[in-house]
């Protein structure tokens, strides 16, 4: 599995042949819907080892799930579906794979699961789950497309995607997780710091002369950077005389060498969740998107936050011919509150 399509959505067709691992064990069945990134997923990852201890839990998501799933649990049942309403620039309705979703929707049916959620507030997924027929629908409902839902957690709109699991799970009765991940693993220097700076969007990518400024003083202030990249920016990197950037080779690669940090450093993107998924403290630059939706879900977790904006959050269709929010900070301004941050970690105790 390339980086690319660890956090590029790839706009392919789902498959109705695809529910080949039924659970049999008698328990209650428990549908969760995830039909957007890789971060999203990462997020989900603690709801769904709660969820384990009382349901067989089928995801439905993209195929790059996969790689999540199996490190971290393994008993969940993939689905794996790209939806087309999901995408950022999917097809018009009319080319939408009709054929395969309404197979897909046949099996899921046949299913008869006892629950099903989603926690976008988006009628679309809510439909389509509702199509499916659990029967039980929780989710967060928005304005008058509440009705689809059985179990309605909030018609705010959109909250704090952690926050929205951990509602999810109360309301299934299911036991809570803590705050902190434990650390998958200890880091492999005290002041191994991982950046990685790519991102599935791009207006959510910090220019990378900022980050070469940043990796700058943080060698002079001792710090040992570790830089992972997007395919088509390590040109760019090698330009900057950045040595160490390098592109990840599988999801496994990516866990391994985020966990083997002390800190992270990156865009507001999934490597950041997964690096707080294994334990490890995250800062992020926000740009398009707010921290009160997306921070990382990690007590340590700190953030610079994108320049005001009226369209904010605008979830990845700027308005303007370059995300000036994210664009508009230099590097002078994230080190004071970066360097803070890590000197605050570095008084830490070891977790």
């Amino acid at each position: 599995m390339s980086a690319v399509s660890d956090f590029h959505v790839r706009p392919a067709a789902p498959s109705p042949t695809l529910l080949s691992r039924a659970p049999t064990s008698g328990r209650p069945t428990l549908l969760v819907a995830e039909l957007r990134g890789t971060g999203d997923i990462a997020i989900l990852i603690p709801f769904l080892q709660s969820a384990l201890t009382h349901f067989d839990v089928t995801l439905l998501a993209p195929p790059n799930a996969a790689g999540l799933l199996h490190r971290f649990v393994p008993d969940v049942e993939l689905i794996p579906c790209v939806a087309p309403w999901a995408l950022f620039s999917g097809p018009p309705v009319q080319r939408w794979p009709w054929t395969l979703l309404f197979g897909l929707l046949r099996q899921l049916r046949a299913r008869r699961f006892t629950a099903a959620t989603s926690i976008w507030p988006i009628a679309r997924d809510h439909m389509f789950l509702r199509l499916v027929r659990p029967r039980r629908l929780l989710g967060y409902g928005h304005g008058r497309a509440g009705w689809l839902l059985d179990d309605n957690l909030g018609g705010a709109g959109h909250v704090h995607r952690p926050a929205a699991w951990r509602h999810v799970a109360a309301r299934l009765g299911l036991p809570p997780w803590p705050a902190q991940r434990p650390r998958l693993r200890p880091p492999a220097a005290p002041r191994r710091l991982v950046l990685h700076s790519g991102a599935s969007q791009p207006i959510r990518v910090w220019p990378l002369p900022r980050y070469a400024d940043l990796l700058a003083r943080l060698r002079a202030h001792g710090w040992a950077p570790l830089v992972l990249c997007d395919p088509p920016q390590l040109a760019a990197w090698r330009a900057l005389n950045e040595a160490s950037a390098r592109v990840v080779t599988s999801m496994d690669d990516l866990i391994d060498t985020l966990s083997s940090g002390a800190a992270f450093l990156g865009n507001d993107s999934g490597p950041g969740h997964i690096a707080a998924l294994c334990g490890v403290p995250t800062f992020t630059l926000f740009g398009p998107q707010v921290p009160e939706l997306f921070a990382p879900d990690h007590p340590q977790a700190a953030w610079v936050e994108g320049l005001a904006c009226p369209h904010k959050p605008c979830f990845d269709h700027c308005h303007f011919a370059e995300p000036f929010c994210l664009t508009g900070i230099g590097a002078d301004q994230v080190w004071p509150r970066l360097s803070r941050w890590l000197a605050h970690l570095t008084q830490l105790p070891a977790a």
